[in-house]
């Protein structure tokens, strides 16, 4: 639903978005005038304080402000639960309700000052009871008018002034031949966007330094959401009305796919190179790659015992041996790192903290029981690493002996690109290999460090022909086609179930877009009764919803055309964009270039039904699988939890434990 269009703006704020709030202001006000009557009736016939008049004349004015108040409470929470997220028409009074609503605030201004003058001056004498009622009265006017401003400075759009259309849209497939100025219109919009986008970026990273890199940046990512933003009119709430839809459809779907053929083996895997050994492989640098979070990951997965074991590390004198530790200057992510590892200090080539936009920490240390030289890199733990992330432009990488486009993401580009110059410039790998030649080089990370291992290894493949790498939980937007097949003879990335991050890229994220726009613009229901509906299935689980749509009378042949209210929810219409009809892979969009996972991709799901107790005991399944079952974004409740390192660790976990008591039990 396009945004509510009061005071001579647009705000952040649909004109079905006013039930919730409706409803508890509604609750608070009825128990405020229902005290105020007791009150009243108490001391009715017997003012017997000072102030009496203005008491009296306080409650009963206090009465009628609220009894009105209630009254158009009443008719906006009725009216905001009328029609449909695209049909408007119901609710068209709403906007006279909302100035009616926002008169009454007056009133109420001049009763709580007129509340606070009685406490002040005039009570004396009166009842203690009457006193702290009248208090609690005033206090709770100026909470309410206070949340209110909050409210609207929440629900403001810097984008909302009013301003003139441009020329009238050309169906949909039609090429948009604006006027001169249409697309001065346009590039004026776009431009004054960008602004807004890095003034928002500014102010979350306020305490970064504002650098030129800092600010090459916040301009990169601006433009990314400008773009990914200017060609809808959506409101918060449509979007999660939204991903509740689309949540359910996607079980349905789920529920009636046919079981999918499962691969024992990677086809490109070496003979001897089976599940089982990448699993026991994998799970050994998943601990590596957690480690290297330092000490937040560590007491997050040990709260009973990591304080004890650091308390005694942190803050102690090692100065002899800090020459090679960057960053870390209390000690404590060093000392996790040790506790998490088992490794002893002598065993770390370099560890390095520094921490930078497009410089993540990282360590290198030799891994004695794989006799390998060990490359750990650290995932998103500051906002310098979310930066990074969001730095998800193409950047050229070009390889020898790879034919075909290269690119990969910018952000993570750039910080494999820092890290390769570390090693190979500052003679680290030199140094690590001095020590043990026959060691091969291993490199790991998860989430963001697991994207900048992998560039890595793509980097480093032509000097070291046997490296291999283990990238857990990677970015989905990350390498080239020809890239990724590239990687495929190096690369393992491991995936839990149906965590977001390696399917999140530019075209996955306009296909989800798509996805939504359809979604919310054919069903019927009202947005709360989608919000209430889909809260429930998310806590309680039970059968996805038939939600009705509109689409339900229409003929057969009628379901070619895109419906008006999937066209009302678009601004202008983008290249990114693709109709109701349009069930195209992201992958085929012209807007932004593809990009995939790296490598082999084993996917760990759970065996068994998606819904499970609390207590019970979760079993897991690890299967190969393809970067093109990642083109698709899950909706979830798993969605943001299978990507945390501890949760990929303890799957993987379990997997090799599972494995080695079955192998016992084998005669």
């Amino acid at each position: 639903m396009p945004g509510l269009v009061v005071f001579g703006r647009r705000w952040g704020i649909a004109s079905d978005d006013l039930v919730f709030p409706g409803c508890f202001e509604l609750f608070v006000r009825v128990l405020w005038w229902i005290g105020t009557m007791i009150l009243y009736t108490y001391h009715r016939g017997h003012f017997d304080c000072n102030g009496r008049g203005v008491l009296h004349s306080y409650l009963v004015g206090l009465l009628v402000v609220l009894a009105l108040i209630i009254l158009s409470l009443l008719a906006i929470v009725y009216v905001s639960a009328r029609g449909t997220i695209t049909n408007s028409g119901p609710r068209r009074s709403i906007p006279a309700l909302v100035y009616l609503r926002a008169l009454l605030y007056l009133p109420e201004l001049v009763w709580a000052c007129l509340g606070a003058v009685w406490v002040s001056d005039d009570s004396q004498g009166c009842d203690p009871a009457t006193v702290g009622a009248v208090i609690a009265a005033v206090v709770a006017s100026w909470i309410i008018l206070l949340f209110t401003g909050v409210g609207v400075v929440f629900v403001f759009d810097p984008l909302g002034n009013p301003r003139p259309q441009p020329a009238a849209m050309e169906p949909l497939g039609v090429p948009d031949m604006q006027s001169n100025e249409g697309a001065q219109f346009l590039f004026t919009a776009r431009s004054l966007a960008v602004k807004v986008w890095e003034s928002r970026l500014r102010l979350l990273c306020c305490c970064l330094p504002q650098d030129e890199s800092h600010r090459a940046a916040f301009s990169s990512i601006a433009q990314l959401f400008t773009r990914f933003f200017s060609d809808t009119d959506l409101v918060p709430s449509d979007i999660a009305a939204g991903l509740a839809l689309l949540h359910q459809e996607q079980d349905k779907m789920e529920q009636s796919r046919d079981p999918e053929v499962i691969i024992d083996h990677s086809p490109s895997s070496p003979i001897g190179e089976d599940l089982e050994t990448e699993l026991e492989k994998a799970a050994h640098c998943m601990q590596f790659a957690a480690a290297a979070y330092g000490w937040p990951l560590y007491i997050y997965s040990n709260l009973l015992t990591a304080p004890c074991k650091l308390s005694g590390d942190c803050c102690r004198s090692r100065a002899g041996e800090y020459d090679i530790v960057g960053g870390d200057h209390l000690g404590c992510h060093f000392s996790s790192i040790l506790l998490s590892t088992g490794l002893q200090y002598r065993d770390f080539i370099y560890v390095s903290f520094h921490n930078q936009i497009y410089e993540i920490p990282f360590f290198v240390a030799l891994d004695h029981k794989r006799e390998a030289v060990l490359v750990a890199v650290r995932g998103t733990l500051s906002l310098k690493d979310v930066l990074t992330d969001l730095s998800a432009e193409c950047e050229n990488l070009p390889v020898e002996g790879v034919s075909g486009a290269c690119y990969a993401h910018k952000g993570i580009c750039q910080a494999a690109n820092y890290i390769y110059k570390k090693l190979i410039n500052d003679g680290i790998l030199n140094q690590a290999f001095n020590i043990a030649p026959e060691y091969k080089l291993v490199i790991t990370g998860h989430s963001l460090g697991a994207g900048t291992a992998s560039v890595l290894a793509v980097l480093l493949r032509s000097s070291f022909p046997t490296l291999q790498c283990y990238s857990f939980s990677p970015p989905g937007g990350l390498l080239s086609k020809a890239l990724a097949d590239y990687s495929k003879d190096f690369v393992v990335s491991v995936v839990l179930g149906k965590d977001l991050v390696p399917r999140l890229s530019m075209p996955n994220m306009e296909d989800l877009k798509r996805k939504i726009l359809k979604i919310v613009s054919n069903c019927s229901k009202s947005k709360y009764r989608i919000l209430l509906q889909g809260c429930w299935y998310e806590l309680f689980g039970g059968d996805p919803d038939d939600f009705p749509t509109e689409m339900d009378d229409r003929r057969e042949e009628e379901l070619s055309q895109p419906l008006l209210g999937e066209e009302s929810l678009m601004i202008r219409h983008s290249s990114s964009y693709q109709s109701l009809a349009s069930d195209d892979s992201p992958a085929h969009t012209a807007a932004h270039l593809p990009l995939f996972l790296p490598g082999r991709i084993l996917h760990i799901t759970e065996d068994g039904p998606s819904r499970r107790s609390c207590f019970s005991q979760v079993r897991y399944r690890a299967d190969w699988s393809n970067e093109m079952a990642f083109r698709s974004i899950l909706i979830s409740p798993r969605m943001l939890a299978d990507h945390m390192p501890d949760a990929v660790l303890g799957a993987l976990g379990s997997l090799t434990t599972d494995s080695t008591t079955l192998s016992e039990h084998v005669p």
